[in-house]
């Protein structure tokens, strides 16, 4: 029996080819056409930090799913996504700065820290929430290469890439 709709493999391959063309339109951008003078640096460190901002809110989202949902199949399913995601914001904060400080537990909130997300009290509700923020921050970052760098366009299109299998895993099957 052929199954229809998006198979993992389609995504896969979408998604490389999709990343491959950004990393290739990335490096050979025009001499002219990328950011050069004084402003540079700060503008690619101001985007660096909006960007892990973003990946850190996701960050937030899946650590109080954690939280309210300590249940084994959504540790299963949750956290290796999440392990990823948090090896995002420390590789887009970059040298010299600060990533959200982890909690004690290893997951949920770290004290003094911004208050948890709100979570679906329903599992399957609370998993179509993150695949949510999953695809809102994949847009976040494909939008943020416009204006970023290459080597920072190509890291943002891998975490963007990233994030997009993160959303089919969290939606298929449902759960």
């Amino acid at each position: 029996m052929r199954r229809t709709g998006t198979t993992r493999r389609h995504v896969l391959s979408v998604t490389a080819a999709a990343t491959a063309g950004l990393l290739t339109g990335c490096s050979e951008q025009p001499a002219a056409h990328r950011t050069q003078g004084a402003g540079a640096p700060d503008a690619e460190a101001a985007l660096r930090r909006r960007s892990a901002r973003t990946s850190g809110t996701l960050l937030a989202l899946y650590d109080a799913v954690l939280t309210r949902h300590p249940d084994r199949a959504t540790e299963s399913l949750v956290r290796p996504l999440r392990d990823t995601v948090a090896q995002h914001v420390t590789v887009l904060t970059g040298a010299g700065g600060t990533a959200p400080a982890p909690s004690p537990s290893g997951h949920g909130p770290a004290a003094g820290g911004p208050a948890a997300p709100a979570v679906p009290a329903d599992r399957k509700a609370a998993v179509r929430a993150l695949a949510k923020a999953e695809r809102h921050t994949t847009d976040a970052h494909t939008t943020a290469l416009a204006d970023a760098p290459p080597e920072l366009a190509r890291l943002l299109a891998s975490v963007a890439a990233a994030g997009a299998v993160h959303a089919y895993l969290l939606t298929r099957g449902d759960h």
